[in-house]
């Protein structure tokens, strides 16, 4: 039995040890510790060092160690690299070596697991356009540059790997940018890697005069002096003073692609692909070079120019160069190499200015914070004692794989660098409500295999054979949705996305491997020689199909209700991330709890608040931040002076925040959901056909339209979660109608004889048991969410309350009889249109019929 499931153990401890290692430090270290820690040779001098640095913090010539190690290393040229030889890199520049040194301390000192904003706040900063440079057009032409600008920096943080952040407009020219985990003063490149304009230029060389050998003001008409720094062969820096034309000859907007790469010494460098245009104008380009470099007997040389600063200037151009090529190099760093290749694929048009930076605290209260991770422990023990109690040996098995599951998704979380927030952790949480589904499919298709009979051994088998199939079609689709979320989606829905599809991959390895494993060895043992399991539901010979015309007329009329109230609502069933809101700034003498500020918004009638406490990080007042809907602010701010006189409240600053998710991201929505259909259509009609494809599809645009549809009638305001959330509606929606179909299809071939009707109320009434089951634990978490939580928390779990008991619904209800329907009643007509023809003893054995 061991030799059988050797793999199977090997493969799961490795990957329980890599999440854990991945996980480690739960905490974040403080960057001197750190370095001090692991400073391995010479810790002495290198202690000396820190102290010096430690120094320079302290009389504010550096913002924090870090910098000030860099400041010091690059006056003396030392190389650090010499206390960490644990620590190999292999780059020739010195500034290069210490850059990518202490990028990856810091990476190490830092917990891998970063809270998002709403837990632990993070660092903000605020990019000021200047008037002239938007242009004197219409406010319309200045919105549309500044809404280009805003997708230009979203695009930008998110190569930076910064997970979930808020970028939105501030005013008529401004944007304000969020950052969870991520410390400015330890990253000071950050903000200006965000927000330079990146604009490149090819320039041409003077063909014979260069400033060595020209008179020191002799500068050729046409043309500046520019200096570019190299690498010899022999690892020094040196400098090269050049002529440059100054009108350039090509711009940034030639290139099609940038990206990064490493030279041949293992320097960074940018690799450039032009555009099919730009492709001909560099040929028309090197050309030119070639031929005046065969005239003048000197060597031809092309600029390569970026924001004002000379990069490179490739030495030889021989001949013309067709295929649109061309190479950055010189780059002080991996990560400014990184940034340079992010910055050209999204170059900016407007300059932009750091108004302000500073730090902003969590947008939730504790008391929200701590009742959402009890919700969180409640839902996940609520799940685990209903398996243990209902499933009894094979429940505590199916909790045990849940929990490497956890650990699974965590440490996967945590090597992408992803951040926790409370979206994030109730997305956890029902994934676990969901994931036991896989365990009672096998769970209660070895309950059949016992019931006739046979022994636990082969139940086991029966059980995990039949079932597998089915789990790995429902899990298919879900992922199809997950994948078309992160392609379309950004911020917290890209987010969720990856929280989903992680939580397939893990659920398909912990069920189909570590818990298959287990059970096997238990079994084959002979240590569980009896799988007791209670059986509530009993469901031999109910009509489900007869009911289907009901059902439908009182289904679809809440979505028309709902659809009603949508349109007449407008844009008051969008929350800040859509609508965008007022903002404003409070001085106060005595701080107020965010849980306080909330009780006032409720008792006013106020509706969604977002409270932030932010602090300059360069010191000064802290203040308080009111982020309210529209013409809702002054009303709040005098509603909490009221109840909190003591408090000193006093407005400083007032101000209209733009909508966090812009129109691109609402279309991209629409898109994702669009894509989802799709998918679905395709992948079933593939797997299964064309009818049992288009019950799958409507019963899907059911459940998401009715999700919607009872959410605006409850009076809840749609926000950035919300739309990942009735996203995977549909991926559970298509996981549960797969089962059914998948009977369905089974019973097919197993009843050659029967009608297609009584076919289907067979296989819905024998996969009734298993559907109740696994819905009633995704019910379980979601609504201990829903009960103990606060807030988003709150509406994420009333979407997926809605969601699971229309999912449950409409595959029992809707899907199948849109495929009854499809077929005209007729089995003879699905026989025609898909591979469920029978199969006898005597033709060919199946584990079906064993």
């Amino acid at each position: 039995m061991l030799k059988n499931n050797l793999w199977k153990l090997i493969a799961s401890a490795v990957i329980a040890f890599w999440a854990v290692s991945e996980l480690l430090p739960l905490k974040d270290v403080p960057f001197p510790a750190y370095a001090r820690r692991h400073a391995t040779a010479k810790p002495g001098e290198f202690g000396k060092l820190m102290d010096e640095a430690a120094a320079r913090v302290k009389a504010g010539r550096a913002p924090a160690e870090l910098v000030a190690l860099k400041q010091i290393g690059n006056e003396r040229k030392i190389d650090f690299t010499q206390y960490f030889p644990g620590i190999d890199i292999e780059v020739p520049k010195v500034v290069q070596r210490n850059d990518i040194l202490f990028g990856e301390l810091a990476r190490r000192a830092r917990a891998h697991l970063q809270p998002g904003l709403d837990l632990a706040g993070g660092v903000a900063f605020t990019l000021e356009v200047d008037p002239k440079a938007a242009g004197e057009g219409t406010d319309y032409a200045r919105k549309e540059k500044l809404t280009k600008a805003i997708e230009i920096i979203s695009a930008r943080v998110n190569a930076i790997g910064v997970a979930e952040p808020l970028i939105r407009p501030v005013g008529d020219n401004r944007i304000e940018v969020e950052l969870a985990g991520l410390d400015i003063k330890n990253n000071p490149d950050v903000v200006e890697s965000v927000r330079k304009p990146a604009r490149l230029e090819f320039r041409r060389v003077h063909p014979t005069l260069t400033p060595s050998a020209a008179a020191p003001d002799d500068i050729p008409p046409g043309y500046e002096l520019m200096s570019v720094e190299d690498t010899n062969r022999n690892g020094n820096t040196v400098t090269e003073d050049l002529f440059i034309k100054r009108i350039p000859e090509m711009t940034g907007e030639s290139i099609a692609n940038a990206y990064y790469n490493t030279d041949a010494y293992g320097g960074p460098e940018v690799n450039l692909r032009m555009t099919s245009a730009g492709k001909k104008q560099f040929a028309d380009l090197t050309r030119a070079i070639a031929a005046e470099s065969q005239q003048t007997g000197h060597l031809g040389r092309l600029a390569i120019v970026l924001d004002g600063k000379l990069c490179t200037s490739p030495p030889n151009v021989r001949d013309e160069i067709p295929d649109g090529s061309a190479v950055i190099t010189g780059l002080p760093s991996d990560r400014e190499a990184i940034n340079l290749a992010d910055d050209l694929n999204n170059p900016l048009d407007l300059p932009l200015v750091v108004k302000q930076q500073y730090y902003v605290g969590p947008s939730l209260a504790q008391d929200a914070i701590d009742s959402g991770v009890r919700a969180a422990v409640i839902g996940a023990a609520l799940v685990a004692g209903f398996m243990i109690t209902y499933y009894t040996v094979g429940g505590v098995i199916a909790v045990v794989t849940l929990a490497i599951n956890m650990l699974f998704i965590l440490g996967v979380m945590a090597s992408l660098g992803a951040t926790m927030t409370l979206p994030g952790l109730a997305g956890i949480v029902l994934t676990i409500g969901m994931a036991v589904d896989a365990n009672i499919l096998i769970f209660e298709r070895m309950r059949e295999e016992l019931k006739l009979g046979k022994s636990l051994k082969t139940a086991l088998v029966a059980g995990y054979d039949k079932a597998f199939i089915t789990i790995v079609d429902a899990h298919v689709t879900q992922l199809a949705i997950c994948a078309i979320m992160i392609w379309l989606g950004t911020g917290s829905i890209k987010g969720f996305g990856v929280t989903l599809a992680i939580g397939v991959f893990s659920t398909m390895f912990s069920v189909l491997v570590i818990s298959h494993m287990v059970m096997e060895w238990l079994i084959g043992a002979d240590i569980v020689k009896k799988l007791p399991m209670m059986h509530v539901l009993h469901t031999e010979k109910f009509d489900f199909v007869k009911f289907y015309k009901p059902a439908f007329l009182i289904s679809w009329t809440i979505i028309l209700l709902g659809l009603v109230v949508v349109f007449q609502k407008g844009n008051a069933i969008f929350g800040i991330d859509f609508a965008g809101g007022d903002v404003v700034s409070v001085s106060y003498h005595q701080k107020l709890d965010p849980a306080q500020i909330h009780v006032v918004a409720a008792a006013n009638r106020i509706g969604e608040v977002n409270p932030a406490y932010t602090s300059a990080l360069g010191g000064g007042a802290e203040t308080l931040n009111l982020e309210t809907a529209p013409d809702q602010g002054a009303p709040l701010l005098a509603a909490l002076q009221k109840a909190y006189p003591q408090a000193g409240l006093e407005k400083i600053g007032e101000d209209h925040i733009g909508p966090a998710i812009g129109k691109e991201i609402e279309w991209n929505a629409l898109k994702a959901v669009s894509w989802s259909m799709v998918v679905i259509l395709i992948y079933v009609a593939f797997r299964f056909e064309m009818g049992f494809a288009i019950g799958a599809v409507v019963a899907s645009v059911h459940d998401i339209l009715m999700t919607i549809g009872i959410f605006v009638l409850s009076g809840r305001q749609f926000s950035a979660p919300m739309v990942a959330a009735i996203l995977s509606i549909a991926g559970y929606s298509i996981n549960d109608t797969i089962v059914v179909f998948d009977r369905i299809r089974e019973e097919l071939k197993l009843n050659p004889q029967m009608k297609l009707r009584d076919v289907i109320n067979l296989a819905i009434n024998r996969v009734f048991s298993r559907s109740i089951m696994t819905s009633f634990t995704a019910f379980l978490a979601a609504l201990s969410l829903f009960v103990f939580g606060t807030g988003v928390m709150r509406d994420l779990s009333f979407t997926f309350i809605v969601g699971i008991i229309t999912g449950t619904f409409s595959s029992i209800f809707i899907a199948s009889p849109i495929f009854y329907w499809w077929h005209k009643g007729d089995r003879k007509h699905v026989e025609a249109h898909a591979d469920v023809a029978p199969k006898y003893e005597w033709t060919g054995s199946s584990k079906a019929s064993q």
